[in-house]
């Protein structure tokens, strides 16, 4: 059997942390992983291209979704931190780095790292 690649180690990382927050929130539903599948082809051409790229994969596919996500449903992920005001979602930072985290920048606060939403507003399920 060979090794997985760093390549595809990279995507299925990004993938399962993705998806652990669509889990968080409920809203894992086949046409939203699906959104993330689309995400996932789409960002493994950009990272055959630039392969110094696959440390911000995980926060790029967390965009994508995101930007598909309000096209199709709304604001996702909703800030579990305002409690007062309009809803707004939660961004992702760096936008084009590693170690990507959902922020609140109304708040101004670091909400949780990219897969790690679950944890972070205590098993509260917004969407």
């Amino acid at each position: 059997m060979d090794p997985i690649s760093p390549l595809e180690q990279a995507l299925y990382a990004a993938r399962a942390l993705v998806l652990a927050d669509l889990v968080a929130r409920q809203v894992a539903e086949a046409d939203v992983v699906s959104l993330v599948e689309e995400s996932i082809a789409q960002r493994r051409w950009w990272v055959e291209q630039w392969p110094d790229g696959a440390a911000f994969v995980a926060g790029l596919v967390a965009q994508d979704v995101q930007d598909a996500l309000l096209e199709r449903h709304g604001r996702w992920p909703l800030c579990p931190v305002c409690g007062s005001g309009d809803p707004h979602a939660l961004d992702v930072e760096p936008e084009l780095g590693p170690d990507p985290h959902w922020v609140c920048h109304k708040a101004g606060v670091k909400v949780a790292s990219v897969g790690s939403l679950g944890s972070a507003t205590g098993g509260m399920t917004s969407s």
